[in-house]
């Protein structure tokens, strides 16, 4: 058994906790199960799994635990599940003997029991076939959720650059109003210091206070 870790954790280990949590949390399991998981991977024991959860990575994927609520969500609404539709048709396939009553069975052919033995294995090769295809549309999923947390997290990140941009634009506009309305009351002082009078021929002169 190997020792429990107390190094820092590093980039893909926040990532692999990440990960998992936010799959037991789509898939209605407890962050308890979850630590629990990612401690046996990482050799690390469940608290402090949980303590870098709490303090650190669960900030960065606020959206990514919105997102698998939701999928939870839409899971519990789902009545039958993937192995439940297709159990009727395997079912059909297992029973259908049973189907032909012993006067039948006595008359069937060679040429016949093959067409039978054909249509099963056509269905047997359906089934390999839709089970393919659903491993690998799976595997494609769990990958787009990988790059859909990775976006939520970059994007909760260029928001905060954003939101920082901003405060900073608004200080620069404060500032230069400020000394927008310095240079108007220079100007308007050093208007009223200006005086005009009457010269000798009857004109009007500026004359400095």
């Amino acid at each position: 058994m190997s020792p429990t870790r107390q190094d820092a954790w590093t980039q893909d280990e926040d990532l692999l906790l990440a990960e998992v949590i936010l799959r037991h949390i789509r898939e209605g399991g407890t962050q308890l199960q979850a630590f629990e998981e990612v401690g046996k991977q990482l050799s690390r024991t469940p608290a402090a799994c949980g303590f870098r959860w709490n303090s650190y990575v669960r900030k960065q994927y606020k959206s990514g635990i919105e997102l698998a609520k939701k999928q939870r969500k839409e899971l519990k609404k789902q009545p039958v599940s993937f192995e439940e539709a297709k159990q009727p048709e395997i079912d059909n396939v297992i029973t259908e003997p049973s189907q032909h009553n012993p006067e039948q069975e006595t008359t069937l052919t060679f040429p016949e029991v093959m067409k039978y033995l054909e249509d099963i294995y056509q269905r047997a090769e359906q089934h390999k076939s839709i089970e393919a295809d659903r491993n690998g549309s799976l595997e494609r999923i769990k990958e787009l959720e990988k790059q859909t947390y990775y976006l939520a997290a970059e994007n909760e990140r260029l928001a905060t650059s954003l939101k920082s941009v901003e405060e900073d634009y608004r200080s620069l506009l404060e500032i230069m109003e400020k000394a927008r309305k310095m240079v108007v009351l220079k100007e308007e002082d050093r208007q009223q210091k200006v005086k005009f009078q009457m010269d000798k021929n009857g004109n009007l002169e500026r004359v400095e206070k």
